[in-house]
C-alpha cells in the first residue's frame, strides 16, 4: 500500500552523510529526484484524466445512471481515481523532502487504506451481478435493482470504513506521548504511521482474508458462469462476455493484490541494490503495478462496452464532430455539438 513513498524512506536511510555534504551530490540528487517525480508524475496525470473523463462519461447519460452495473463501476472508478491522487500527492511530498503533521498524514494514510478495501470489494459486487444476469435472466431485473445497488455499495464503503476505525484504535499503541511535537521528523506514509507489531499482524489478516475471499468469489462467480453457458437455454454470446468480464476482474485483483505485497521486496530490494537502482526499479514498479492497474478499468469498459465507447470517445475528443461517423453512434450520442 502507499508504494508511492517508500523510494524516499529507503533513499534517505541509503544516503550517507559525505554525500549530503558534497554540492555536487546534492545537486545530482535534486536533478535525480526531479527527473523520476516528473517520470511518474506525467503518466499519472494522464491516467487521472482518463479517469476523469470517464467519471464524467458515466454521469453524462440516463441510461449510466440507472443501470447498476454502471452504477458500480462508477463506484469502483472513483475508489481508484481518490486512491491514485492521494499516492501522486504523497509521492510528491516526499520528492520534495516535505514532512507534515502526524494528524495530516493520519488522514491522507486512512483515506488511501479506505480507497484500497473499496476497490477489491466493488469488484466482487459486480462479479456476481454478471453471475446474476447470466445465470438467472428471468430474475436480475428484480434482484439487481438501484436501491439493492444502493446498499451494496453503502456496505461496501461501511467495510472499509470498519477497517480504518479498527486501524485507528490499533493506532493507540503509538507512543504520541513520547513525541517533542506533532510534526512528523520522516516522510509521510503507511509505515511512519504504523502502530506496532499487533497493527502489522492485523494488517496481514485483514490483506489476506480481503483478497482470498475475493477471489474466491470472482471465481465462483466465473465456473457457475461457465457451467451455464452449457445450457441451451442461456444466451451463449452473453455468456462468454461475461466470462470475459470475470477473468478480467480476476486480472484486476491480482494486480491490486501485486501492489500490496510488493512494499517486502521492494524492502529487501533496498537493502541490497545500490539506490539509484533500487529508485529505478521502484519507479518502474510504481507506474507499472500502482498507477496502471488503477487506470485499467477505464481503459477495460471505455473500449469493450458499446454503450460506453462512443460517449468516451466523443468527450475524449473535446466533443468535437467527427467527419465520418457511424449512425449507431449518433444515435448514442445525443449532445449536441
Amino acid at each position: 500500500m502507499l508504494i508511492s513513498v517508500l523510494f524516499s524512506l529507503r533513499v534517505r536511510e541509503l544516503c550517507s552523510s559525505n554525500n549530503r555534504g558534497d554540492w555536487r551530490s546534492k545537486f545530482r540528487g535534486v536533478l535525480e529526484r526531479v527527473l523520476f517525480s516528473t517520470l511518474t508524475t506525467l503518466p499519472c496525470c494522464l491516467f487521472l484524466c482518463i479517469n476523469g473523463i470517464m467519471l464524467f462519461t458515466l454521469r453524462s447519460k440516463a441510461l449510466f445512471c440507472e443501470t447498476s452495473r454502471y452504477i458500480l463501476l462508477y463506484n469502483l472508478l472513483f475508489a481508484d481515481t481518490v486512491q491514485m491522487a492521494l499516492s501522486q500527492l504523497l509521492y510528491i511530498i516526499a520528492a520534495c523532502r516535505i514532512t507534515l503533521t502526524y494528524p495530516v498524514c493520519g488522514f491522507l494514510t486512512m483515506l488511501a487504506n479506505l480507497t484500497t478495501v473499496v476497490s477489491p470489494v466493488t469488484l466482487v459486487v459486480m462479479s456476481l451481478e454478471r453471475y446474476v444476469a447470466v445465470c438467472y435472466p428471468l430474475r436480475h431485473a428484480s434482484i439487481i435493482t438501484i436501491t439493492n445497488t444502493g446498499v451494496a455499495i453503502i456496505v461496501i464503503w461501511a467495510i472499509g470504513s470498519l477497517n480504518i476505525l479498527t486501524r485507528v484504535l490499533l493506532l493507540l499503541e503509538f507512543p504520541f506521548g513520547a513525541l517533542d511535537s506533532l510534526q512528523m521528523k520522516d516522510f509521510c506514509s503507511e509505515i511512519a504511521m504504523s502502530g506496532g507489531s499487533m497493527s502489522d499482524d492485523y494488517d496481514k489478516a485483514f490483506t489476506c482474508a480481503l483478497f482470498i475471499s475475493a477471489s474466491v468469489a470472482i471465481t465462483c462467480s466465473y465456473i457457475g458462469v461457465i457451467v451455464a453457458a452449457r445450457s441451451a437455454s442461456t444466451d451463449k454470446a452473453s455468456a462468454r462476455k461475461a466470462c470475459n468480464t470475470l477473468l478480467l476482474h480476476l486480472v484486476q485483483l491480482g494486480l491490486s493484490l501485486s501492489s500490496t505485497i510488493c512494499n517486502p521486496l521492494l524492502t529487501a530490494l533496498a537493502r541490497v541494490l545500490t539506490r539509484i537502482v533500487f529508485v529505478r526499479i521502484q519507479n518502474v514498479f510504481y507506474v507499472c503495478i500502482f498507477l496502471f492497474p488503477r487506470c485499467l478499468s477505464s481503459l477495460i469498459y471505455g473500449i469493450r462496452d458499446q454503450s460506453i465507447r462512443p460517449v468516451l470517445i466523443y468527450y475524449l475528443c473535446c466533443r468535437l464532430k467527427y467527419s465520418v461517423i457511424q449512425p449507431r453512434l449518433k444515435a448514442v450520442i445525443e449532445v449536441e455539438c
